[in-house]
């Protein structure tokens, strides 16, 4: 129940933070594709831990196995499971609040949905589960890769630093150039600055990540319930510490008249149809219409921090929660490529299911 997403191109996610590992299963990939182990490894190592010193300090190596599915260097078109091993729990850092409720956590919760609770890590509720994501994901993207779409996150703002540029101006190479992943250097080393000033003062911030995808022609889509925008803010909604989604103009799309925010059609000399703005983000109707897919996803700073907490133990009881493990300052570094993953599993999907909508 709530582990499985896609219709077509669907993965199941299991594991725990403290347990013998996380890993995914992933049903619905067509024969042929070609697995390449490097490049889904280095996608589990942009988002993996301990890669500088304003993420967590916790070493994870984050090598997955192939159980099955990849014949090869193929994909067979049976089942893929792969499954990556924790190697760096430190559970006695979480015995501390075995029956405490920790702010703003899953604790509570979980507890009254199951009556039972890993208090280790959060268990199931922590964000190390999207490392499962992050393999499905790299997998998505090279099916994708066929077709020519291209995917792109990057950090745009922490706390009040942002970039005030839009994507088409900004050299999204140098994303990966530094320890923030945003693509202004001035402003990432004000980022990484602020973070780390938070990290010393044992609090946390939040920040946004936006993501530009490229290359998917029109037609991606279905109407009503499944629209692809309605996919997509889902995928983003259900990543840890998510609390905000928008695609195309968003919210600031409300202080333009109609005039001024319709996408007026036109043909190129090469008979494509294309809009002349694009405050649409891609998608109208539900369904791509051939232009960039760009969206911003929020995310609230870490609940978890170095800081002592009032609150409560399962008995109802006044409790002190002492902030003791190793955390993140700042989530948006790690949660691009988690970002991007997710957005490659809706459109590996909806790219699937649009090849059954018509003869």
């Amino acid at each position: 129940m709530g582990s499985t997403y896609g219709k077509i191109f669907k993965i199941a996610t299991f594991g725990e933070s403290h347990g013998v590992g996380i890993g995914v299963i992933i049903e619905g990939c067509p024969a042929g594709v070609q697995f390449d182990t490097d490049f889904i490894q280095s996608e589990l190592t942009r988002r993996k831990p301990g890669q500088s010193r304003i993420t967590t300090q916790r070493k994870e190596a984050d090598e997955f196995e192939v159980l099955s599915g990849v014949f090869e260097g193929l994909t067979t078109g049976t089942p893929i499971a792969l499954i990556i091993r924790n190697e760096d729990q430190r559970s006695k850092d979480y015995s501390h609040i075995a029956a405490q409720y920790r702010p703003s956590h899953a604790d509570y919760t979980y507890q009254v949905k199951y009556g039972v609770r890993d208090y280790r890590g959060g268990g199931r509720s922590s964000a190390r589960e999207t490392a499962a994501r992050v393999a499905a994901g790299a997998l998505a993207k090279l099916l994708l890769a066929q077709v020519g779409v291209r995917i792109q996150a990057y950090v745009s703002q922490v706390g009040s630093i942002k970039i005030s540029k839009s994507y088409k101006e900004l050299d999204l190479t140098e994303t990966e150039n530094n320890a923030v992943r945003c693509p202004d250097p001035v402003i990432a080393q004000q980022m990484f600055d602020y973070i780390d000033g938070i990290r010393k003062n044992g609090d946390s911030v939040g920040g946004v990540v936006n993501c530009v995808v490229e290359g998917v022609p029109a037609g991606w889509g279905e109407p009503v319930f499944d629209k692809l925008h309605a996919e997509l803010g889902k995928a983003m909604l259900s990543i840890n510490a998510v609390k905000g989604f928008e695609y195309g103009s968003g919210f600031e799309g409300v202080e333009m008249l109609g005039s001024q925010h319709n996408d007026a059609f036109y043909v190129d000399s090469e008979n494509g149809v294309h809009t002349r703005t694009n405050h649409s983000g891609g998608i109208q109707g539900g369904i791509s219409n051939g232009e960039d897919i760009y969206f911003k996803v929020a995310f609230k700073p870490v609940a978890t921090i170095m800081q002592d907490q009032a609150s409560i133990d399962q008995h109802g009881d006044v409790a002190v929660v002492q902030g003791k493990g190793r955390h993140d300052p700042c989530v948006v570094p790690r949660a691009v490529p988690i970002v991007e993953s997710m957005a490659a599993l809706v459109l590996a999907d909806f790219y699937l299911r649009n090849k059954t909508s018509r003869v």
